[in-house]
């Protein structure tokens, strides 16, 4: 048995009734609180901001794993620190100058991500990857949940874990998009050691059933 982070996405979640999702999370055996950060302009899709974090903060019982897909995050670095983030993943795509970038993270006490579209190459963060936490593959076009996985993204993994194992054996490999109970052993077998999901948490008849599942692959 291999157990694994589990980290629900809170995008999926009934923000009619946002306490009672989180309040099922902290009962549940998930390890993070997944909080996709999009800005309309480097995503299509606009969801919330630092409010909403810090809201999530007073109520949530698990570390926030904040995934910022905006242009320029740097400008946003303290303030979410300030909001209560706890793991913050940037887009390689986003940032001009990310040696700097994720240098200013950890200078906060917070872990430092970097996150890859489904098509940017892996091996692009290779000079970068003993510095950071983190590596957040996109096994979907960032912007909206409920897509389907990209198989490719297998292929991704296994060359991202071969490349961690040689400069960051202790790198969280971190996979987002489509993960349900059909495909997370062959993601978890492909050198994945967390999983972010959404849909297939919060659409579930039994969310913590699911989560409990997707959290051992064996």
């Amino acid at each position: 048995m291999k157990n694994i982070i589990l980290a629900p996405s809170l995008l999926s979640a009934d923000f009619n009734n946002l306490q009672k999702d989180i309040e099922m999370l902290n009962e549940s055996e998930a390890d993070w609180f997944h909080l996709d950060i999009m800005d309309g302009v480097f995503v299509p899709n606009i969801s919330f901001g630092m409010p909403l974090v810090k809201h999530i903060k007073k109520i949530a019982a698990r570390p926030l794993d904040v995934h910022l897909m905006i242009v320029k995050p740097e400008r946003y670095i303290k303030d979410f620190y300030d909001a209560g983030a706890d793991i913050l993943t940037v887009h390689y795509e986003a940032c001009l100058h990310l040696n700097r970038t994720i240098e200013e993270i950890k200078g906060t006490g917070m872990k430092a991500g970097v996150s890859l579209n489904p098509h940017t190459n892996v091996h692009l963060l290779e000079d970068i990857l003993p510095y950071i936490d983190l590596v957040l593959i996109m096994s979907v076009n960032p912007g909206f949940g409920g897509q389907k996985f990209i198989k490719q993204s297998l292929k991704k993994i296994m060359e991202l874990r071969a490349m961690a194992d040689i400069s960051n054996p202790l790198l969280t490999i971190q996979v987002d998009g489509g993960i349900d109970t059909s495909n997370y052993k062959e993601v978890v077998k492909a050198g994945a050691n967390a999983l972010v999901a959404g849909s297939a948490v919060f659409n579930s008849d039994d969310p913590k059933k699911t989560i409990e599942i997707l959290k051992n692959a064996y």
